[in-house]
């Protein structure tokens, strides 16, 4: 029973349809000619086969001004007017392309063109098409633009990075930067990032040391020294550029620098007055003129690291208790210089010291016997004394 309930309604479908259909008028537009048919065939390729209209492949037929399928039945009406829209050829970028669109954008649609706003076309999409037509059609691509912490898309026919820029409606302003730069072909990925660059000028103080210069002065007492000239500090300014990206510092550049105050240099007096002093030590009454703090050691003709014993003193007298030895450049200024040594008495500088280097040294002079009894008392540092008569050239500076 659900079987026929069901098979009844369409065998009525394909009775109906096996009728003959009742003749209907219908008005054919064709450019500037109206063709009048009356016909009972509703398929609009059989209409336009009576009526002797011959179509091409592009061609289309409108039917209350939309396009019908020339193979499928038109919808029941008393009276049909079809108009046909004959099919022209245009170019498309130089190519030839036949096409029965009404306007400029529906012919680069059936070209398989996804239009957008930003793309360029001329004549505009809306241009209704004629034959013969020209037609430039540019694409615009798809563009992602990083600036300002944001990433924003947009479509661009944009040349170079900087036109896409500027469509955008991010312009680059002042020091901005891109990369590519602004100059460079649009990328072909699509990725173009703004730098946003500042500077900045700061002025920067800078101190400049002095030095210390030592210089003799009559007015100092000898080995002594005393400020003549305090130093003091300059003082520079600096002109320095700061460049910033995107906020973070990326340079620092000292454009000039100009000295404002000079520095002052430390001038110290070294003492070239001998002043000859008086005093008792190991309870003997001297007169020296010159006290100098000095590190002992002792030596024999057989006790003085050589490779035999030696007698003789670079001045000739023989090696004994009273003969001492200091480094050479001294014993060429001092030679019989007389000294007073406590806990060891007269002597005068009559030798060389090959060892005593790197501070101020004196090597005491012993016989052998004497070296013995005497001699591991040494190596500590006393107070030497420089005995008068002063010597007609001082040697002023101790080195």
């Amino acid at each position: 029973m659900k079987f026929l309930r069901w098979l009844a309604p369409a065998i009525f479908l394909l009775l109906l349809a096996c009728q003959p259909q009742s003749p209907t008028t219908v008005t054919i537009l064709d450019g500037g000619q109206a063709q009048i048919v009356t016909t009972s065939e509703r398929i609009p390729a059989k209409i336009m086969a009576q009526a002797g209209i011959i179509f091409s492949p592009k061609d289309v037929v409108l039917f209350n001004g939309a396009r019908v399928p020339l193979d499928q039945p038109l919808p029941s009406a008393k009276t049909y007017t079809l108009q046909i829209r004959r099919a022209v050829t245009v170019t498309v970028n130089g190519q030839p392309v036949h096409t029965a669109a009404r306007t400029v954008g529906e012919a680069l649609t059936e070209t398989g063109a996804q239009l957008y706003a930003a793309d360029e076309v001329n004549p505009p999409v809306e241009t209704p098409i004629a034959s013969a037509m020209a037609i430039t059609y540019t694409p615009s691509q798809e563009l992602t633009v990083t600036a300002d912490g944001k990433q924003i898309r947009v479509r661009s026919t944009a040349r170079t990075v900087g036109e896409a820029l500027a469509a955008a409606g991010i312009p680059l302003l002042g020091l901005d930067s891109s990369q590519p730069s602004e100059n460079e072909a649009f990328p072909q990925d699509g990725q173009i990032r703004v730098v946003r660059v500042s500077e900045s000028v700061v002025l920067a103080q800078k101190s400049i040391p002095f030095t210390s210069q030592l210089v003799s002065s009559a007015d100092v007492e000898l080995d002594h020294q005393e400020v003549l000239q305090p130093g003091q500090a300059g003082l520079a300014v600096s002109r320095v550029r700061i460049r910033y990206e995107d906020g973070r510092e990326v340079s620092r550049v000292t454009e000039s620098e100009t000295t404002v105050r000079p520095p002052q240099n430390r001038i110290v007096g070294y003492g070239t007055k001998v002043v000859v002093h008086t005093t008792v030590v190991d309870g003997v009454q001297i007169q020296y003129w010159r006290a100098v703090s000095m590190f002992t050691t002792a030596y024999s003709p057989c006790n003085s690291a050589a490779d035999r014993c030696y007698p003789g003193t670079s001045s000739g007298k023989p090696v004994q208790k009273g003969v001492v030895a200091v480094k050479y450049s001294w014993y060429l200024a001092m030679q019989g210089q007389p000294l007073y040594i406590p806990g060891y008495g007269f002597a005068t500088i009559e030798d060389v010291c090959g060892g005593c280097v790197g501070k101020p040294w004196v090597d005491l002079g012993y016989t052998d016997a004497q070296y013995t009894q005497e001699g591991d008392q040494w190596g500590k540092w006393v107070t030497v004394y420089f005995l008068v008569p002063v010597p007609p050239n001082v040697y002023y500076v101790l080195e």
